[in-house]
């Protein structure tokens, strides 16, 4: 019945996404240039203003017309253009889109797309075959986004790796396709936002929380990680968020012992089980596994623990998991199906 629920959900939150558009620019410079700073254009019935964004490489690219043919080469930026309802522009998307359900019930016709490879092997040439007027790559592909900017193809380069970089990364994607009322979205999450934080606001004593990682369970989420700013939100306490000059960090079995956290909260898509973790002889002692509080976070549409436009939901659950009583998981249900 839960699985059910959650489906219809994801169908009302994408649906809501797509009215509502994007996350507003969070601390991004971008801006229209003036019209009168601009060389005359010959086409004297052109009313279209040249569009300018910085990049997460620190790039100004500008664009003349709103992009109709959209190459994604990465799957946070086309889960984003998907909330701002551009699917039917994107012409060319990451490999092995098969693997996110939420492309299949949000917008199949991506799966038919041919793909540009990995940020390991991006398909340059396959990419540019498909003469497109915006491309968006990971950062990490510099010297192709270089390629591509030398053969006049407007790319931009992104790093959404915390919820910041993520609201500027689709505020540059909404102001290069037209997209315009995307601070409704913006505007939904703060109110979220706000409405969990009043739930243990007068709370002192938060409950402690290790959040560990899909590749490994001794791999958890320091201070700087959007992770730690999901558990704080949802009203709980990092036990690793005192590690700040790190990201993603590999503790020991004593260490874990040492937080003793009181729930220990698994990624969506680890390769180990909620069963595995109850069953394990080191972690005898620590109160979440007397408690039996051992949750894996839901991943049937996206990882609601990552940077995704529905990362909403994974503060939301873990709210209901952490606050039950003031925030019922049915209560948290259904307030999907008003959105």
């Amino acid at each position: 019945m839960k699985k059910r629920l959650l489906v219809t959900l994801l169908v009302f939150i994408m649906a809501f996404t797509a009215v509502a558009c994007t996350i507003a620019n969070v601390g991004n410079e971008v801006e229209k240039v003036d019209e009168n700073l601009l060389e005359e254009s010959p086409d004297e019935n052109r009313d279209e203003e040249i569009i300018s964004v910085v990049d997460h490489l620190g790039r100004t690219v500008t664009i003349e017309k709103e992009a109709e043919r959209i190459v994604s080469g990465y799957y946070i930026p086309t889960s984003a253009l998907i909330a701002l309802g551009l699917q039917d522009r994107v012409v060319g998307i990451e490999a092995k889109a098969d693997e996110r359900p939420i492309y299949s019930l949000a917008a199949p016709e991506l799966l038919d797309l041919p793909n540009v490879g990995t940020a390991k092997e991006f398909d340059l040439e396959g990419c540019i075959s498909l003469e497109p007027d915006l491309v968006i790559l990971p950062i990490r592909l510099k010297d192709q986004i270089e390629t591509l900017e030398s053969m006049g193809i407007t790319v931009i380069g992104v790093n959404p790796e915390n919820q910041e970089l993520l609201s500027e990364m689709i505020a540059m994607i909404g102001k290069l396709t037209g997209v315009e009322d995307y601070e409704k979205l913006l505007d939904y999450y703060k109110e979220k936002d706000n409405q969990l934080k009043s739930i243990h606001a007068d709370i002192e004593n938060k409950p402690t929380v290790y959040l560990a990682g899909n590749g490994g369970f001794l791999s958890t989420a320091t201070k700087n990680m959007y992770q730690n700013d999901l558990i704080e939100i949802a009203g709980g306490i990092n036990v690793a968020g005192n590690i700040e000059d790190s990201y993603w960090v590999d503790i020991s079995y004593e260490q874990l012992v040492e937080y003793n956290p009181e729930y220990i909260i698994i990624a969506p898509e680890a390769k180990y089980t909620k069963e595995d973790v109850l069953n394990d002889s080191n972690l005898k002692g620590i109160t979440a596994i007397e408690k039996g509080n051992v949750f894996s976070m839901p991943n049937e549409f996206e990882a609601w623990g990552s940077l995704v436009p529905t990362s909403i939901l994974g503060k939301m659950w873990l709210a209901s998991i952490l606050y039950g009583d003031e925030y019922p998981y049915d209560e948290f249900v259904m307030e999907k199906y008003h959105i």
